[in-house]
């Protein structure tokens, strides 16, 4: 078998293990199998075959027993399961490189050449052993070192743990006494102060000062226990130290005073105030500490928090040093006033308390979000800024501003490449899982993480730049999509504002409120990445992709923008109906005609059109007898690329196509209405003008509508969207402007659901023109079938007479002269009357038109009303919808606070202009 042959074998086995393609899927499994061949045969750096690898090296161990060198293969076999554990995807490789290099290893393989491979021992430093010890200790000489040692207790040794139990008693023994103590004794203060000149008397010093911690509260004569009276700075140090979270002598672990103590020359009750005061400072400072001290989760913005507690924290303890050296080494009388550090320790211990207060607040809290940390920082810097507190609002700002430059990363990497951190849960944008279309990428790709009570996944002091921050990363994906995307290393970057509390609080005795100051920084820092990528992809929207030029042929195609275009196109399908054709009932039939007539204002390719079955009525007849059938199953579709898709969503597309057919309803009627037929000499007076006056009114009321809807709907709605379309500023400003344009037209022109009524009685006025033009047609069509009737009896009556004159005639004779001069039916020659040049199509619409003509005759003698009775019903509907829709339109618009109140209001003064107090009376 040939490598191509084998190789062809291989790649059905992989498609079919791996794709799975069914073998009735020919096309798709061909071009799998040639992609795949394509692939492995152009890949120059194949992987290595770990099974191949494995087989050599298992093929060689036995190899080396076969030709008897079992130690050989042996060696080699404990290789290999000593190499087991440490396997990796380079090792087949490495594997395969040392095969490659061996030459002929049966032969001159050598097991001594593995001793090569141990490390040398010439420069390793040489053991020490318990022999070498001895020898240089002088172990032998030292005959006591091997005697048995008796255990038992002795005087000595009793009087050795007496000393080690009273220290005071071994501090004052003399050097004769001191020199009684073992040599492998540990050494006493007394031990290292005797080699100071007057180390003993400091030392005595210094164990008389601290005498109050070992005192015995004895009582006295009343039965109280007696207090131990302690100084101001032995006072003092015990507050430094219990402050500083280390363990005192009158201040439990939990900061609470011991009863047992009392300050030299104060009552009692002053110095529990006093003590009571600082043990509460150390019970607010406790939970900081603790928190600041223990191991944080791996969240980044709780430890840079936390690292901003223990930088505060030992700024403090600082300070704390600072006071207490100021009383270590005292060389003039210094007044230790307990008050006065309190006061001192004011202003720094502020800021600490709101901390504190803020970390046992998210401990009650449960679930809450690490950002949350950021919340309450927000809120306690504005309110130290309110309060005047300058110290307190520098720290808790400059805490806040940053743990808020952690937070930036991720707003940073979104907003600059439009992706998200892996991992980071403290953002508030997420990524679908399920893969949009092209034109969903904007909507649906990404979207922002809400709780499930509807709250954003972000510190509330970020709502009102958080659609800025979503829509500059979907800017950024969108550009990728377009291949328009350069990487940040790759073009100019904006200088970033600084975010830190020097350059977002440089004046801090500014009136101005921290939040006003922070909003305004960080706008800045966002426009810096914001403005470049919107407005990049609204330069490529608007000049690669036609944008302006997309909205323009909506207007041309759907709101009738062009006049010429409009009317041929809706005259064409007008006439179809009119003549009960049902060739335009088909899509391929009415793309054809819709590209036709919009060619000027359009592209063809981008056209197309389509017929809704369920609009379409059972037969020609009822299709043009009301503008409720048929008209609405008329759809245009024109095919957007899919970036303008993006802001021109398919649900816009059908407030368009509502438009659309509510214009062309209107021109159905206005249609009719112009093209009238003409009386006789035959036709009554009275009729005519009846028709011609409800003629006129109906025809006023549809330009009315078209006039409002065109200058005052139209018009200055497309000026105001192409004005603010100047000063859009991303994707979704252009979408929002374009929405609210849409949202106005349809409301403006009462195709809202609160208006539906007054929208049906138009139509319904629409619907009494396409009445009025039939009854007007079927008066004709009566009229002109009984001028015909007595023609003929008159034409009959004359030929009889002829007739009884020419009696001698034949009797075919007197037949041919007597159809001959009536014109009616055939000569005797068989020769048709009629004109043999009609096509087949004009005499089938004439045939039913005829029909149609008949079948209203019909229908007014079955309801047994006269054409005045019906011309006065038109009427009276025409009146009553007048004022109805007048009427309507005027309470709507007093009753709401929309902005196109004033429209309808308008629209009703234009109606009432054409009612009229006293009815006509026929």
């Amino acid at each position: 078998m040939s490598y191509l042959s084998e190789l062809a074998a291989l790649t059905d086995e992989l498609i079919d293990a791996v794709a799975a393609v069914p073998k009735t899927q020919k096309r798709k499994l061909k071009s799998l199998r040639e992609s795949t061949v394509q692939s492995l045969l152009n890949q120059n750096f194949l992987r290595t075959n770990q099974f191949e690898v494995q087989n050599q090296l298992t093929g060689l161990v036995e190899r080396f027993r076969i030709i008897n060198r079992e130690s050989l293969g042996d060696a080699l076999e404990q290789r290999l399961e000593a190499l087991k554990p440490h396997v990796n995807d380079f090792t087949p490789e490495v594997l395969q490189f040392l095969l490659e290099l061996s030459d002929k290893p049966a032969q001159k393989s050598r097991l001594s050449d593995l001793e090569r491979l141990k490390e040398s021992e010439k420069d390793a430093v040489p053991k020490l052993t318990w022999r070498q010890i001895a020898r240089e200790d002088g172990w032998a000489q030292e005959r006591a070192l091997w005697k048995i040692l008796d255990h038992a207790p002795s005087s000595d040794e009793e009087d050795y743990y007496e000393r080690e139990e009273a220290p005071s008693d071994v501090s004052i023994a003399s050097p004769s006494t001191a020199s009684s103590v073992p040599d492998d004794a540990p050494p006493t203060a007394q031990d290292l102060v005797t080699k100071l000149p007057g180390g003993e008397e400091s030392l005595r010093r210094i164990l008389d000062s601290q005498d109050w911690r070992n005192a015995t509260h004895d009582l006295d004569s009343d039965g109280r226990q007696k207090k131990t009276p302690v100084t101001s700075l032995q006072l003092l140090r015990e507050v430094v130290f219990m402050l500083r979270g280390l363990p005192t002598s009158l201040f439990d672990s939990a900061c609470k005073p011991f009863p047992d103590y009392i300050l030299e020359g104060v009552s009692w009750q002053t110095y529990d105030a006093l003590v009571n005061t600082f043990s509460e400072c150390g019970r607010k400072l406790a939970p900081l500490r603790i928190y600041a001290g223990r191991k944080e989760k791996e969240e980044p913005l709780l430890q840079v928090f936390q690292d901003s507690l223990q930088k505060a924290l030992r700024s403090f303890d600082l300070e704390l040093n600072a006071i207490q050296g100021r009383f270590v080494a005292i060389n003039k009388d210094v007044n230790v006033s307990l008050v006065a550090i309190l006061t001192e320790l004011g202003p720094s211990l502020a800021p600490l308390y709101v901390l504190s207060g803020i970390v046992q607040q998210v401990h009650r809290e449960r679930n809450t979000k690490a950002f949350r940390y950021l919340e309450l920082l927000y809120d306690a810097v504005g309110m130290a800024q309110m309060e005047g507190s300058l110290d307190a609002y520098k720290l808790l700002g400059t805490i806040f501003l940053d743990c808020f430059q952690v937070y930036l990363k991720p707003i940073r990497f979104w907003m600059e490449e439009g992706e998200l951190l892996a991992g980071d849960r403290t953002f508030f944008i997420g990524k679908s899982s399920a893969r949009p279309q092209l034109h969903q990428i904007w909507e649906q790709q990404f979207h922002q993480l809400v709780s499930s009570e509807g709250v954003l996944n972000a510190p509330r002091f970020l709502s009102p730049a958080v659609d800025r921050i979503v829509r500059a990363g979907k800017s950024i994906v969108v550009l990728k999509h377009l291949k328009r995307y350069s990487p940040v290393a790759t073009r100019v970057k904006a200088e970033e504002p600084p975010m830190d509390f020097a350059a977002v609080c440089s004046d801090v005795t500014s009136f101005a409120p921290f939040s006003e100051l922070f909003g305004n920084a960080f706008n800045k820092w966002i426009q810096s990445k914001y403005h470049s990528a919107s407005i990049t992809l609204l330069d490529i929207l608007f000049e690669s992709y036609g944008l302006s030029r997309a909205f323009d042929a909506l207007r041309c195609l759907y709101l009738m923008s062009d006049g010429a275009t409009s009317d041929a196109f809706a005259s064409t399908i007008f006439r179809q109906l009119d003549n009960f054709s049902t060739s335009w009932n088909d899509k391929f039939t009415l793309t054809e005609i819709a590209q036709e007539a919009f060619s000027q204002c359009v592209a063809g390719h981008r056209l197309s059109a389509d017929i809704d079955q369920r609009y379409i009525a059972d037969s020609p007849a009822a299709s043009r007898s009301s503008v409720r059938n048929t008209l609405p199953a008329i759809r245009l579709i024109y095919h957007l690329p899919w970036p303008i898709q993006m802001i021109i969503s398919p649900a816009e597309v059908k407030g368009y196509q509502t438009m659309f057919v509510f214009l062309l309803q209107t021109r159905r009627a206005i249609y009719l209405l112009k093209h009238p037929l003409l009386g006789t000499t035959t036709t009554p007076a009275r009729h005519q003008s009846t028709y011609y006056l409800l003629r006129t009114k109906l025809l006023w009321f549809c330009n009315t509508i078209m006039s409002y809807l065109t200058t005052l709907v139209f018009a200055p709605n497309i000026n105001k969207m192409d004005e603010a379309l100047q000063h859009a500023l991303d994707v979704d400003d252009v979408g929002e402007v374009h929405s609210r344009f849409l949202d106005r037209i349809l409301s403006e022109s009462c195709q809202g659901k609160r208006l539906r009524p007054i929208r049906d009685c138009i139509l319904d006025v629409y619907d009494l023109a396409i009445k009025l033009e039939d009854s007007h047609q079927a008066e004709m069509a009566r009229l002109d079938e009984e001028q015909q009737e007595i023609s003929r009896l008159t034409t009959f009556s004359a030929s009889q007479q002829k007739l009884q004159q020419q009696k001698r005639k034949t009797r075919a004779g007197r037949t041919a002269s007597l159809y001959s001069k009536t014109g009616l039916g055939v000569g005797l020659d068989g020769e048709e009357d009629g004109d043999d040049d009609d096509e087949e199509g004009e005499k089938d619409a004439a045939a039913r038109n005829e029909k149609w003509k008949r079948s209203i005759m019909e229908d007014a003698r079955a309801r047994g009303n006269s054409t005045a009775a019906v011309m006065k019903e038109m009427h009276s509907d025409f009146e009553r919808h007048l004022r109805f829709v007048a009427s309507g339109l005027r309470g709507v618009a007093r009753g709401s606070r929309e902005d196109a109140a004033a429209k309808w209001d308008l629209l009703a003064e234009m109606l009432e202009g054409g009612i009229k107090e006293a009815r006509h009376v026929f």
